[in-house]
């Protein structure tokens, strides 16, 4: 009877010992899901303000439509404490969401071209994007490095940032350029940090050559992982199945590069289609 008592004993223990595990862990399980709520409410608050700023102008915000940037820096796990990179910001566009979204509490460092004194393009759109960053306030606490397409380039300090982007920029630096680029991007994130990529892509079985400005999906994941990443996700948040890429990226808006020819037609396809993918640095 005593035998039978005491295991009887045993199992009540053992069954309180496992409820009272799943329970912690159940409560733990909670507890993660509601900061992420959390921060995940802190940050959409914090992207919507920046989207919707005055410091924004209509032809900007017009384009919010195709390129989605809440979602996508959702996407990317962005948040305002966050220490994050933009290469190359070109006119501003994502910058004059990003810097009010950290401004006093995160980091923005702004990789972009240098200023080397000549007249081309590279030393002009640097002295746009400074003259840029002086015109408000919101911007004040941007840091502007250095950033020279397939040379090595130290895109913010090592192993400080958070989250780096790119937007758009793969089918300009060409396959050795995208290479040095995720190598840099890897220097520069810290172990667990985030590279989100943007890019027009180029659809299965489509003509490179006739498709410009367009990048294979399937190559970019592949550079990424050689350069140390590990490929996390992709979305369709910036896709558009309307555009077949049987033209140059450039014959979409904005650019609509061949004027008044068929121009309701690029129209209403609408800007390109584009993937967006998520890599992280392991953490070992």
């Amino acid at each position: 009877m005593t035998i039978k008592t005491n295991a009887l004993k045993s199992i009540a223990i053992a069954v309180t010992l496992s409820c009272s595990a799943i329970s912690l862990s159940a409560t733990a399980h909670d507890t993660h899901a509601h900061e992420a709520n959390a921060n995940n409410s802190v940050s959409s608050k914090a992207l919507a303000n920046a989207v919707a700023g005055d410091h924004r102008t209509a032809k900007n915000k017009a384009r919010d439509q195709y390129r989605h940037p809440i979602e996508t820096l959702n996407f990317f796990g962005f948040t305002p404490t966050m220490t994050v990179v933009e290469i190359t910001p070109g006119g501003g566009w994502y910058t004059e969401i990003l810097a009010p979204a950290l401004k006093g509490t995160g980091k923005l460092y702004g990789a972009h071209y240098p200023d080397t004194g000549e007249d081309d393009y590279y030393s002009n759109s640097r002295k746009k994007l400074v003259k840029k960053l002086a015109s408000d306030v919101v911007f004040s606490e941007v840091v502007l490095t250095d950033f020279t397409p397939r040379q090595e380039s130290e895109l913010a300090p090592q192993g400080t940032a958070d989250l780096i982007l790119t937007f758009r920029n793969l089918h300009n630096w060409k396959d050795a350029g995208v290479e040095q680029v995720f190598k840099d991007a890897f220097n520069a994130l810290k172990p667990g940090g985030v590279l989100g990529v943007v890019e027009h892509r180029l659809p299965a079985g489509a003509d490179a050559e006739k498709a410009g400005g367009y990048v294979s999906e399937a190559k970019t994941i592949k550079q990424a992982k050689a350069a140390g990443f590990r490929f996390v996700a992709s979305s369709e948040i910036n896709a558009n199945p309307k555009d077949l890429a049987q033209y140059t990226v450039w014959t979409l808006p904005p650019s609509l590069a061949l004027g008044e020819k068929d121009r309701a037609k690029y129209l209403a396809i609408g800007e390109s289609d584009r993937m967006t993918l998520k890599f992280v640095k392991p953490a070992k």
